[in-house]
């Protein structure tokens, strides 16, 4: 965060040439923000903000934070999650008090965002895009900050561990449904096949998210 004081700015060289200070965060005014999608979170111990000598305020808050995210995962494991991250403050009116803005540009923010994945995980980074705007809430209006994120799932394991071995029942239970082999053989492996099928729908039951409106394709198949 980064806002301005006019009423605490000071000449450097009435000071020794002190053209910063660092203060606890509760020394001054800062601005209070909320995460609308946040479920929960760690915060930091930095509490602490750098005050410069023309009234700028700069504060930095790492933490880490679980938010709630509408999935869509109709075409797992080929499918592209995008999730909202939303920044208001609603304790000051957006007309009057306080009006949020970005600093950096969606690109900019995003080069920076994809040096963090130090490891490959099971989603790709792919995009992010900002929406500024103001929110009507109880007669008043307030900024919101909105940062929209896209992520695209990996599937090469899905593809080895869950693709692959439906694929190869359906084969083999095509292969013996017109085979030559009697009806009491295509009985037994019919049902070992139902069986097998049975045991990739609990796996991929446990591995998807409860979250989503629609069953992915390769479940209702």
């Amino acid at each position: 965060q980064e806002w301005k004081n006019t009423f605490a700015t000071w000449d450097p060289q009435d000071f020794c040439n002190v053209s910063k200070v660092i203060l606890p965060t509760d020394t001054y005014w800062s601005p209070p923000i909320f995460i609308l999608e946040r479920v929960n979170g760690q915060n930091s111990n930095l509490d602490y903000m750098a005050i410069m000598h023309n009234g700028s305020f700069k504060s930095t808050q790492p933490f880490q934070v679980t938010l709630t995210c509408s999935l869509m995962i109709l075409k797992f494991p080929f499918d592209t999650q995008t999730c909202n991250l939303s920044i208001a403050s609603l304790l000051y009116p957006a007309v009057t008090d306080l009006v949020m803005k970005t600093k950096r540009t969606p690109a900019e923010m995003m080069k920076d965002s994809q040096s963090y994945f130090l490891t490959d995980g099971e989603w790709k980074f792919t995009n992010l895009s900002i929406i500024e705007y103001t929110e009507e809430l109880d007669d008043e209006q307030f900024s919101v900050v909105t940062y929209v994120i896209s992520m695209e799932r990996r599937p090469t394991l899905y593809i080895l561990n869950l693709i692959l071995p439906t694929c190869a029942l359906y084969l083999l239970d095509m292969a013996v449904l017109f085979g030559p082999s009697s009806l009491e053989e295509k009985i037994n492996f019919q049902i070992a096949i139902i069986l097998g099928s049975s045991m990739l729908a609990v796996i991929l039951n446990n591995i998807l998210p409860t979250s989503s409106n629609k069953p992915p394709m390769i479940g209702t198949h």
